[in-house]
Parts: structure tokens; C-alpha cells; sequence
């Protein structure tokens, strides 16, 4: 124990020695507006077997990134002798040498607290930082846009809101046509009076710049009119002020970059269809108001009202809907209540998720379920069209789902009726909506219980995650929140169900099973395969793993020659990597992504013995 100590201590005096700047510099820097802007920090506390080795390799990371940035503003290193570290830096492009040294120094400084752990990732205002055990790099762009918004409005918010997204759109524009994916620009609001500053950089090359760029400008348009406004993304970063924060002088003209012969017949055929589209635009106008007019003669009590993306819909009109909630049009029961099959007079269906405001919690779910998704719009995820809240009347009006809930194909009434096809892309759809959930906003979104029962399946047979009513959310800054369990057990992560510890790999452990449960047809609670005993599907899995005996493990209802014996051991591994009981060793759910969409890459993540939890919360932990 006093060896581990000593090592320890070791590790911040070796980081210290990189660092011997950091103290003055960060005290003689305007640190208000430099590096005290934290906008993402993220550690992990995981000590290796042989820590010495990996201290002495991240030292050595650290050290070659920091000679790195007084060359450029990008740094790139790892070392792979013993235990392994990558790393990456960043700074600002705006940013002398200096400037972005002291950055680097006060970043690598905050992530002292992290000591030897393996996964370490900050993001200041002027510069990035983030080491991992693994090749993160690859993926390293994976969407995860998120804003930071001044809470003051500007003076003029029509003029400034316009100026601004004019030049944030150029700046997205002309920022990945640069040799170095970076520009910096300003843009006179239209009384000439006041001035917006704005930038764009990139990590990676053209193409995922403009990707990041598009999906971090998306998330800072949300900002505005606000003052100023910081997006940011795994590989790009915007920002945009009412104040300067750059040299006059770093400013760039960006016609070049945006106009050019391609550019200026694109821009010839969108005036022409923009002139089509507002004679359009006229002909719906009317039509509309012609639609206003005869709704206003219609009683207000069987009118919807429109509130945001949602409608809060009249009980008496949902009740008509459904012939009065009747036998006939009931989707689906749980604990929570009933759903039920809505028809409205124009033919539209939707489903209508009755709560019982019996059980405990009930408003507080209904409550919580319209704050999270009425803002979230995914092809992988639900979405809400309104609610109705008369009373005791708790009402959620949802898209309806032709073909029910997941589980019906895999053990219930359509069981068999899945191919591979299908069943790999209901797995990466229900990976993409939960990577949307976890990482498109300056906060995760965290479902907690995410099972075969709550995957809805469209007229394709594309996966939409569904009941949010246990979601919470979980600030950027957290590593994790520490609450009291909700969620189904043989899908829920141990270190949740037993300490009320909730992080997304809650979410990516319960993905895991899911997988699981896809590929076998089986449920996760199940304890019979074959004749033999097991723990569960997991420890099943398992067991087939160790012994290489993979296809054992496919629903024998499919036919063998839909699929790849390849692809479905890679996907088997990739569910187990996110059922380790180590919080550390599973991947978020954007690494998934990447690893469902190429060839699985865990880096040094070894696969171990998983534990699973049973009915009584009692954890299996299998001997060696």
C-alpha cells in the first residue's frame, strides 16, 4: 500500500517537473477570460496493474505534446512501451506560443486531481487537452456538440442575432478550406454600431471539419441573441462575442474562401429556387390563414394549443380519439399505466400514453418525461406531439409504432421473424440514439432503463428508444450522479443498482445486454440454454465467449446463411466491453457508434469476467 502511495506521489512531483511554469504563468494570464473558462472536464480514477510504467509513459506523452505546441497549434503523441497513453493538445488559433503554452500548462495542471487514471479529457476556453489508455484518435471527432450561452441578451437582438449567424455560417464555411482549419472574422451588426467577433478551428481534416462545424454551429445558434456564445465538439470549437477577444490584425477576409465558380452557381440555382419557394411560401400563407379562419369558429375546448414543438391537447378530444380508451385500441401495458392507438378526424394516428397516477411518482414522471423530449429530435428517439394534463388526468400523445416494441420479435408473438439485417441495424440505431442522448447537449441525458421493451420499431423496422419518464440529467462536469435506483434489473450496470451511482455507461452497460438479448432472441433473465444452468443471459454469454463458441449464442431461428460468423463475434464482443464491471473499461456510447460502423478497435481494453446482478440485487461474481 505505501508502495502504491510513493508511486502516486511520484506521478504528481513527474507532472510537476513538466510543468514548472504553471504557477506564475497562470497567475500573470488574464485567467478570467484564458483558462478559468472551464467548459469540460472529465477523469477517471482506474490504477493500473503496473503503475509505474504507465506514469512514466503519460510524463512522457505530456512532454512531447507540450514541445509539439511551440511549433503549432495541433500536437499529436502517445507511447505504446509498456502501458500505453495517446494524447492530444490544442490551442486556440488566435494564441501566440506563449499564450498557448500557459494554457496547456494550467489544463495539464486541473487534471493533477485525475492522478494515474486512464482517461482524462478538459476543454478550456483557449484550449484542449485529453489523454486516454486506449487509440481514442480515430474517433476522436465522434459527434458531441454542446454550446456554453451568455445569459445577457444583446441590445439589438434581431440585428445582432442576424449578423451573427451570418458570420458563424461563413466561419463554418471558410474555416475547413484553410491549410490550417482555422478563421477568425468579424461582421458590423446592421446600424454600424456594434461588432461581432467570431471563429472557427478545426483538430482534424476537411471533411470531419466540416461535419463538426456544422453540428457545433447548430448547437451555438441556440445561444443568440445572447451576447456570446463557446461550441464546442470533440474536433472543432466556435465562438462568438460582442466584445473582441482577438487582435485586429488576426482577422482574415473570407470572400476568397467562400465564393468561387462552383460556388457562385450554387448560389445562381438557390435564387432561383428561393424566387419558386415564395410564391409557395405565399400559396401556404393563404391556405393557413384560411385554416386559422375556420378553426376559430371551432370550440377552443376541442382546439389542441400549440406550446413549442408539442401540443397540450384537450382530454375530451384524446378521449374521442380512442373510443373512449377502450379494449380494442390498447397498444401496450406496464406498471406505469396503458398506451393506447389514437385515430383523429384527418385520419392521423398517433399512440397515447395513459399514466396511472396511482403508482408513486407518477406526476413526477409525466413532468419529467415532457421536459427531456419535447426539445430532443432524433430519428433513433421517440417523439413526444403533445400531452394533456386535466386533473387526474396524466396524458403523453407520442408517434405511433406500427410494429410494437422490440421484444415481440425476439421472445414474444413475432418471434423469428428478425434477419441478421435487421437486427444489426436496430443495434446501431439504438446506439446512435443514445450517443444523440449522452452527447448533442451541454448536459447528458441519462435514460436509466433502457431494456427490449422500450425499443419501438417504425413501418422499417428502425429502433426508436422510448419511455423517458426515469431519465435524468447529468451536468458535463460530473464523472458521475449518485441517486436512488430506478430502472429494471438484469439490465441495470452493479455499480447502479447496489450504490445509486448513474453515469452514461449505466445506459451503455443496459445497451449491452439489449445486444445481447437481439442476438440470441433470448431475455436477459433467462437461466436455461440447452439443458444447462447458467446465471443469466450474460453469464451464458460469457461462458461461450471464453470457450470460443460464439454462434452458439444466435437465435437458432435464423437462418445461418443471412450472416457472418465474423461480424457477429465482433458485435458479441463489442456488447460484453459494455457490460465490464469497471465503469472505466466500457466505451461511451459515440465509441459504439465508430466501432459498429468500421471494424471494432478496444485498444488496450481487454475483455474480463462481467458481474451481473439478480433479482435480489445480490452480485455473481464468477471464480476464476
Amino acid at each position: 500500500m505505501k508502495q502504491v502511495e510513493n508511486l502516486r506521489l511520484s506521478w504528481l512531483t513527474t507532472t510537476l517537473v513538466v510543468m514548472v511554469l504553471v504557477t506564475n504563468n497562470a497567475e500573470s494570464q488574464p485567467t478570467a477570460e484564458r483558462n478559468s473558462t472551464l467548459m469540460f472536464f472529465q477523469c477517471t480514477r482506474n490504477y493500473y496493474l503496473n503503475e509505474e510504467s504507465y506514469i512514466t509513459n503519460l510524463n512522457a506523452t505530456l512532454t512531447k505534446l507540450r514541445s509539439q505546441l511551440t511549433t503549432s497549434s495541433n500536437a499529436e503523441a502517445h507511447i505504446t512501451d509498456g502501458d500505453a497513453v495517446w494524447g492530444i493538445a490544442w490551442c486556440r488559433g488566435y494564441l501566440s506560443v506563449p499564450e498557448c503554452l500557459d494554457c496547456f500548462d494550467y489544463a495539464v495542471g486541473q487534471l493533477k486531481t485525475c492522478g494515474s487514471g486512464n482517461v482524462a479529457h478538459v476543454i478550456y476556453n483557449d484550449c484542449n487537452v485529453r489523454y486516454e489508455s486506449y487509440n481514442f484518435i480515430p474517433g476522436y471527432s465522434n459527434r458531441a456538440s454542446r454550446a456554453l450561452c451568455d445569459n445577457v441578451t444583446s441590445l439589438q437582438p434581431t440585428e445582432f442575432r442576424t449578423a451573427a449567424d451570418k458570420l458563424l455560417l461563413d466561419l463554418q464555411i471558410a474555416a475547413p478550406r484553410t491549410p490550417n482549419f482555422y478563421a477568425a472574422s468579424t461582421r458590423q451588426i446592421a446600424d454600424g454600431n456594434a461588432t461581432v467577433y467570431a471563429f472557427a478551428q478545426c483538430f482534424q481534416n476537411q471533411t470531419v471539419c466540416s461535419e463538426c462545424l456544422k453540428s457545433t454551429s447548430s448547437a451555438l445558434h441556440d445561444c443568440l441573441p445572447g451576447i456570446s456564445g463557446r461550441g464546442m465538439d470533440n474536433g472543432c470549437f466556435m465562438r462568438y462575442s460582442s466584445t473582441p477577444f482577438f487582435q485586429q490584425n488576426q482577422t482574415m477576409d473570407l470572400t476568397s474562401l467562400l465564393w468561387n465558380e462552383d460556388s457562385i452557381n450554387k448560389r445562381s440555382i438557390i435564387w432561383g429556387v428561393v424566387g419558386g419557394l415564395s410564391f409557395l411560401l405565399l400559396v401556404i400563407a393563404f391556405l393557413l390563414w384560411r385554416f386559422r379562419l375556420r378553426m376559430a369558429n371551432r370550440s377552443q375546448q376541442d382546439t389542441p394549443e400549440q406550446v413549442g414543438a408539442a401540443v397540450n391537447y384537450n382530454y375530451k378530444h384524446l378521449q374521442l380519439a380512442t373510443n373512449n380508451f377502450s379494449e380494442e385500441n390498447i397498444l401496450g401495458k406496464g406498471g406505469y399505466g396503458e398506451v393506447f392507438k389514437a385515430t383523429f378526424d384527418d385520419q392521423k394516428v398517433v399512440a397515447v400514453k395513459k399514466l396511472n397516477v396511482g403508482f408513486a411518482g407518477a406526476k413526477v414522471e409525466f413532468e419529467n418525461e415532457i421536459l427531456l423530449i419535447s426539445n430532443i429530435h432524433h430519428r433513433n428517439l421517440l417523439r413526444l406531439l403533445g400531452w394533456s394534463s386535466e386533473e387526474s388526468n396524466l396524458l403523453l400523445v407520442l408517434e405511433f409504432m406500427p410494429n410494437g416494441s422490440l421484444d415481440t420479435f425476439l421472445w414474444g408473438s413475432k418471434k423469428g421473424t428478425l434477419n441478421w439485417n435487421q437486427r444489426y441495424d436496430i443495434i446501431l440505431g439504438i446506439a446512435k440514439g443514445l450517443a444523440h442522448l449522452h452527447g448533442e447537449f451541454h448536459v447528458k441525458i441519462i435514460h436509466r432503463d433502457i431494456k427490449s421493451s422500450n425499443i419501438l420499431l417504425d413501418d422499417d423496422f428502425q429502433p426508436k428508444i422510448a419511455d423517458f419518464g426515469l431519465a435524468r440529467f447529468q451536468a458535463a462536469d460530473q464523472s458521475h450522479i449518485t441517486t436512488k435506483f430506478a430502472g429494471t434489473l438484469g439490465y441495470t450496470a452493479p455499480e447502479y443498482a447496489l450504490r445509486g451511482a448513474l453515469s452514461d455507461k449505466v445506459d451503455t452497460f443496459s445497451f449491452g445486454i439489449v445486444v445481447l438479448e437481439i442476438i440470441s432472441g433470448r431475455r436477459c433473465t433467462d437461466v436455461e440454454f440447452n439443458g444447462m444452468s447458467t446465471n443469466g443471459l450474460l453469464d451464458h454469454a460469457w461462458k461461450l465467449y471464453e470457450n470460443k463458441e460464439y454462434m452458439n449464442l444466435v437465435d437458432e431461428t435464423m437462418d445461418s446463411n443471412q450472416y457472418e460468423d465474423k461480424k457477429v463475434m465482433e458485435i458479441t464482443e463489442i456488447a460484453l466491453l459494455c457490460t465490464q464491471a469497471a465503469v472505466s473499461k466500457r466505451p461511451n456510447m459515440a465509441e459504439v457508434v465508430w466501432m459498429l460502423s468500421n471494424h471494432p478497435s478496444f485498444g488496450d481494453r481487454q475483455l474480463i469476467r462481467p458481474n451481473f446482478i439478480d433479482h435480489n440485487r445480490k452480485v455473481h461474481i464468477r471464480s476464476l
